[in-house]
């Protein structure tokens, strides 16, 4: 296709063979092209704007820009000369004829006055005759009608307005197009200029079809013989157009709109590049980074845009400004026009939100559906863009290319940008035995990339078939396009690669316009190289997780050291597969918290952009460790919790019978002996059911604190993918989407800083100054005669020393009253089972012929436990066996505490301090029963409360898997509630059932 008008090159583009391969060799060093900004209005009057370069040219001699300043024309009183068809000359018109005629390549006398131009001027209704019926110049201009009906060398305007010549292509004797010429679009091509063997069709290959193009029909051979034989400006963009419009796909031997660009871009190798830039060919739009693949790791990975982005301080810079040269599908330049109006974001969001797409480190995504009948309907003809960024400089502005990657372009037939696919090898075997990941593989290699320049947003045109008036049969839309911005390596100074547009174009065939809807997207995203930052990830991951194994291993020697076990067996293995759970749970948890606290806090306050969020894709390997995390820590949950429902507990009553004074019954005197009271075991027993489930934290505060400061505070906002810590933000602004490695760090941190200020609270404040539960136990034992022993393991458990110093606590309020005064005042001995110590808890560690002695009394009590039966609703009865067993049971353990058999003896001593630090004993009690010291009341560990740790990072999981997965604080919340409730309630029946089994207590008595 060529327009009415001749080409305006200046000759003096054509530069020595010599310099173009400098030129060449200088480029091949580096792949980031920069050129500077102009428009036509910076265009002086002796220059024009070249459409091809985008630059400024000069004028030849007597010429001046034209009205559109796009080509150069005469100066007033010259005529214009053929010289050649690429440029013209101007010649000054005699003092006879001074005026120029319309088409300025004449003289004329006029008829009447001159116009401002130096042309004819005629009377209103008039139209100027310059030329005779045959085309000739006539000596004196008249004013009257054209006709059209004369075989003239001139023809009537589109609006009738005027005669003008015919196309320079015609020039020679007539205006006619004798064979062998080539009559095509308007021009007269010479025989030979281009091959008549094009191929107008447009493949889509989406759809797996061709559609015989009616514009490719009817512009693609003429644009194309323009382009090649008259370097056409207009004409090689609508070329290149149509090439775009084909997806910028060619093979070798092609003869479409691509394949006839390469030919004439080869043709031109010999010719001046523009802007020194190698690729972009003199006369020709800049479509491709080279004539083959493989350059797109210099053009992106090599040279960092001038331009530095900051987020904070005097030198804040986030503001991303792009412009496009824009063109309409005939190859006309249209305006340069900023990018972020609309143009480049199809959907109709509003404009405060578009805004947000350009500001620096805002990951935006905007998604709609649109109608098909709208699209027909608001976009007749494509608009193309050639989109730069725009680097500043004021008076010298430059500009940036942006290389686009067209996702269905295809090179020899095949998908060249499409050679990518994500696998993901995930294999998280959280059992008990370990866990693999595979690292996440990307195959895409950016070497197999083709890059390109100019993209259009919706192509209702090339679809329609016979006729461009008709209806199209497929339309082609950008249903993706996607800007990404690559940080440089270790930059401190905020310097980003130079950013690249990738377009995804959807084929979608009119059927039913009225009711087809397609899915569109526009995204930012900003990407940083994560390489480094996984390497550091994995090794900490593998350093932890062999500590974890070597620290499980000792756990389980230590376990088979408490049960007197010597065996390796499967029991061995599973029970070390447990163990190794809950360590790797809580090295997964290290990891996962630490990653995204580092990413809270090195990517909201940084000043200069140093570090960038990993992209969603990125994050789904992060997601796999929190899973993991939260499926092995769900595992050790249970193992503890079954653990401690299934402790053997027996409560050590020292109380013995007392004279109750002596009386004569039939003339004997005889004693009276009181019964031992129960009551006192019924009430400790009590009190360690009601200890069972209670925790160092409050678990509803900490539900209501975490929402407070998330969803009241706004500290959600922290978690959302731009670099801002803004808490509250307008409604009307963009809100971009969450990171969920941001807002797991932001929850998991805010969770677990809320428990440990709760930990704190009781442990140092509440139960020092207001209430102590544990201590509290531990001193009702002493008051109520009653020791406790706890075995969690065979041979492995907790004592506490409850004898009371008095020898009895079954007394009334005075005797009692005066008892806790004695002791108050050191009037009698201390509590401790060591004389004059104080200490009533220890680790106990049995003999195994301890162990058994106990197993034979408990076998009688198990077999003769049965559920008690009320006569009436105030009796409770024993048999017989079952009361002697548990006397039998009690006398037994408290005499082996007094040391009654040398056989079964035991010895208290204090723990190393590494077996305290390895939770193990060196010392295996072979003779005698070892009892360490505690004063850590570690017999809460078979508590709530003394797994505080491990609740409270189950719950802050949970909470953040849940939230993870709905992306709803609110919802986490409640079901973490929820949670916490029904284990509760597991462990308050369970433990209260195992209670009742091992004690003996009636069920009842439990309130």
């Amino acid at each position: 296709m060529a327009t009415g008008t001749p080409p305006c090159v200046v000759s003096s583009h054509t530069m020595p063979l010599t310099l173009f391969l400098l030129i060449s060799l200088s480029l091949s060093q580096s792949q980031q092209f920069v050129i500077p900004y102009k428009a036509p209005s910076n265009c002086s009057q002796e220059q024009f704007f070249d459409i091809s370069s985008l630059s400024c040219v000069s004028c030849g001699q007597n010429q001046r820009q034209s009205p559109t300043g796009l080509k150069c024309i005469c100066q007033n009183g010259y005529q214009t000369l053929t010289t050649d068809k690429m440029s013209i000359t101007c010649q000054q018109c005699p003092n006879d004829k001074p005026a120029v005629t319309q088409d300025s390549f004449g003289c004329i006398l006029c008829p009447g006055s001159l116009t401002e131009e130096g042309q004819c001027q005629c009377p209103a209704g008039n139209v100027l005759v310059e030329r005779d019926v045959n085309g000739n110049l006539l000596d004196e201009a008249r004013c009257e009608a054209c006709n059209g009906k004369s075989p003239a060398l001139s023809v009537p305007n589109s609006d009738r307005s005027r005669c003008e010549r015919c196309h320079a292509s015609f020039i020679n004797t007539s205006c006619m197009c004798p064979s062998p010429n080539i009559l095509a679009g308007g021009l007269c091509l010479p025989p030979g200029s281009l091959s008549t063997n094009i191929n107008p069709n447009v493949n889509f290959a989406q759809l797996k079809f061709s559609v015989l193009s009616a514009w490719f029909l009817e512009n693609l051979y003429s644009s194309s013989a323009s382009c090649l034989v008259f370097s056409n400006l207009t004409a090689c963009q609508a070329l290149g157009n149509m090439c775009v419009m084909n997806m910028h796909s060619f093979s070798g031997t092609s003869t479409d709109a691509c394949g006839i660009f390469n030919i004439i871009f080869r043709s031109k190798a010999a010719l001046s590049s523009t802007q020194d830039i190698s690729y972009w060919r003199s006369t020709l739009p800049w479509l491709y980074y080279g004539d083959e693949p493989g350059l797109a790791s210099r053009v992106l990975q090599t040279d960092p845009v001038p331009v530095r982005f900051s987020l904070r301080g005097g030198k804040k810079n986030t503001e991303i400004k792009m412009i496009a040269a824009v063109y309409n599908v005939r190859g006309e330049f249209l305006r340069w026009e900023s990018v972020g109006r609309s143009n480049l974001q199809i959907c109709p969001t509003p404009k405060t939100e578009q805004a947000a797409a350009f500001s620096f480190g805002t990951s935006y995504q905007e998604n709609c559906v649109l109608s098909v009948e709208e699209l027909l309907r608001t976009n007749p003809e494509p608009i193309f863009y050639d989109v730069f960024m725009d680097l500043g400089g004021d008076d010298k502005r430059k500009l940036l290319p942006l290389p686009t990657l067209v996702k269905n372009q295809q090179y020899n037939g095949r998908f060249i940008n499409q050679g990518g696919t994500f696998i993901l090898l995930s294999m998280c075997v959280c059992t008990c035995v370990s866990m693999f990941y595979a690292q996440l593989f990307y195959t895409e290699s950016i070497k197999n990339w083709y890059l390109s320049r100019r993209i259009f947003l919706i192509d209702t045109l090339s679809g329609r078939e016979k006729i461009i008036s008709s209806r199209p049969k497929v339309i082609r839309v950008a249903s993706s396009i996607q800007i990404k911005f690559q940080l440089v390596p270790r930059t401190q100074e905020g310097q980003v690669f130079p950013p690249l547009i990738v377009v995804t174009y959807t084929d979608v065939p009119v059927t039913d316009n009225k009711v087809q809807t397609l899915s569109i997207s526009f995204t930012v995203e900003y990407e940083m190289d994560q390489n480094e930052a996984q390497i550091k990830t994995d090794t900490a991951l593998g350093v932890m997780g062999g500590v974890a194994v070597l620290y499980s291993l000792l756990k389980t020697i230590s376990w088979k050291r408490r049960i007197a076990s010597p065996v390796i067996d499967a029991a061995t293995l599973i029970k070390f597969l447990l163990f190794y759970a809950g360590d790797l749970a809580n090295v997964f948890f290290v990891i996962t918290v630490g990653t995204g606290l580092y990413w809270l806090i090195f990517y909201k306050a940084q000043q200069f952009v140093s570090v960038l969020l990993p992209l969603p894709v990125q994050e789904e390997r992060f997601v796999t460790y929190i899973g993991c995390a939260f499926a092995l820590k769900a595992v050790q949950f249970l193992h503890k919790l079954i653990l401690q429902v299934t402790v053997d507990i027996f409560l050590i009553d020292w109380e013995r019978p007392r004279n109750k004074g002596s009386r004569i019954v039939q003339g004997e005197t005889k004693r009276e002996i009181s019964t031992v009271s129960i009551w006192r075991t019924y009430f400790v027993a009590n009190e360690w059911n009601e200890l069972q489930t209670i925790r160092k934290i409050s678990p509803t505060f900490q539900i209501m604190a975490v929402l407070f400061f998330l969803e009241v505070l706004g500290f959600s906002n922290l978690a959302l993918r731009d670099p801002w810590t803004t808490l509250i933000r307008s409604p009307d602004a963009y809100t971009p989407p969450y990171s969920l490695i941001l807002r797991y760090g932001l929850a998991a941190t805010l969770w677990i800083c809320i428990g440990l200020l709760q930990v704190f609270f009781f442990t140092v404040l509440y139960e020092h100054f207001v209430e102590d539960k544990i201590r509290q136990f531990v001193d009702l034992c002493s008051i109520s005669n009653i020791s406790v022993l706890l075995l969690s393991y065979r041979c492995y458990g907790y004592y506490i020393h409850g004898r009371s110093v008095h020898g009895h606590a079954d007394a009334n309020m005075e005797e009692m009253n005066s008892n806790l005064k004695r002791e108050a005042e050191s009037m009698c001995g201390q509590r401790g089972l060591l004389p004059n110590t104080e200490l009533q808890t220890f680790h106990v560690s049995l003999t195994n012929h301890l162990r058994l002695q106990y197993d034979r009394i408990r076998d009688s009590l198990i077999r003769n436990n049965r559920p008690s039966r009320l006569a009436d609703s105030s009796a409770v009865s024993l048999c017989e066996t079952h009361f002697k067993a548990y006397h039998t049971m009690n006398n037994f353990l408290g005499s082996v505490i007094d040391h009654a058999y040398p056989d079964m003896d035991y010895i208290v001593k204090d723990k190393l301090m590494f077996e305290r630090v390895m939770g193990m004993e060196f010392l295996e009690p072979s003779e005698k029963s070892i009892f360490y010291n505690d004063e850590a009341h570690s017999f809460t560990d078979l508590l709530f409360y003394g797994n505080e740790a491990t609740l409270l990072i189950f719950d802050t999981l949970f909470f953040c898997v849940v939230d993870l997965g709905s992306q709803s604080f609110v919802l986490a919340a409640v079901l973490t509630y929820i949670q916490q409730t029904i284990f509760g309630f597991l462990r308050s029946i369970l433990g209260r059932r195992n209670l009742v089994n091992k004690t003996l207590v009636d069920k009842r008595f439990l309130i």
